[in-house]
């Protein structure tokens, strides 16, 4: 497996390593939404748009390519001019033997300033878990824990984020290892740490499509549903002993959830990451109201 500097190296950061340290007691913030909620991404809906790219005999290519064509704006589109940026994450993550379990809210303001409050379940001593929609349930009773930061938390990538999408895909995946039996891995991972970082506009989210599309050997799995029972369409990329499945909202072309499996000597579970909300708010520490 290689192992490789930059891009490749935030890849394992964002999304095996959500780690948290030098914590202070956390203030009176909001617990996570119950596992029944589907605050954040809309739910995909019957329109020609979605119909078209769910269409018999499309590539996985041209289909992610419709969907990057035809997305619609969401609500938090509208809200970028306010301040600080809110991602609310769930991930399952390998830490040596065992799976940690993490429920996390981030504000990041400009500066690198901001926040995290996290809530840990139970590790799970099996490196081969699969995440349920019950494990989210954990999340509720677990006491919340707040990082503070002081110009030290910054987006994945600067912004802003190039629009042409073979830009985008030299700063996410170096371009000297697109020969290597690692890349579409590499690729696709800086795709899914991406999104769990930093807000991403509708063109922003166009244009990680027309990237997604570039992956060799991304495969169309159909339509499925992630932890939160939200609907999405599933594509995959197998590569350096790697499996990982992408779940993305037709509609909007957002990245829902994602999933990465080991199938080499390390068999079992590397990651999996539930993006639950996601917008821009004024106020540190408060959630954006739903959409």
């Amino acid at each position: 497996m290689i192992r490789s500097t930059g891009p490749a190296r935030r890849v394992t950061a964002a999304l095996g390593s959500l780690l948290l340290a030098g914590c202070q007691a956390a203030p009176a913030i909001p617990a996570p939404a119950p596992p029944s909620s589907t605050s954040g991404s809309q739910q995909p809906t019957a329109t020609p748009d979605t119909a078209a790219a769910t269409a018999p005999g499309l590539t996985p290519q041209q289909r992610l390519t419709t969907i990057a064509t035809t997305l619609h704006p969401v609500p938090a589109d509208n809200t970028t001019h306010l301040p600080i940026t809110y991602l609310h994450l769930q991930t399952w993550t390998r830490a040596t033997t065992v799976i940690r379990r993490e429920d996390l809210q981030r504000w990041r303001h400009p500066d690198g300033s901001g926040r995290e409050v996290s809530r840990r379940a139970a590790d799970v001593r099996d490196v081969d878990h699969q995440p349920t929609p019950g494990e989210r349930h954990l999340f509720l009773d677990a006491p919340p824990t707040t990082t503070r930061y002081r110009g030290d938390l910054h987006p994945y990538l600067p912004e802003p984020l190039p629009t042409d999408p073979s830009t985008l895909a030299e700063l996410l995946a170096p371009p000297e290892l697109a020969t290597e039996p690692a890349y579409p891995r590499i690729l696709t991972g800086a795709v899914i740490a991406l999104a769990a970082s930093q807000y991403l506009n509708q063109q922003q989210r166009t244009t990680t499509l027309h990237v997604l599309a570039t992956v060799p050997g991304i495969d169309y799995l159909g339509t499925t549903t992630d932890l939160a029972g939200r609907t999405g369409l599933a594509f995959q990329v197998i590569a350096d002993t790697s499996t990982t499945t992408l779940i993305i909202n037709p509609a909007t072309g957002e990245l829902l959830a994602a999933q990465e499996r080991i199938t080499g000597p390390r068999l079992g579970l590397f990651s999996h990451v539930l993006i639950l909300r996601r917008g821009h708010t004024s106020t540190d520490g408060v959630p954006p109201e739903p959409a």
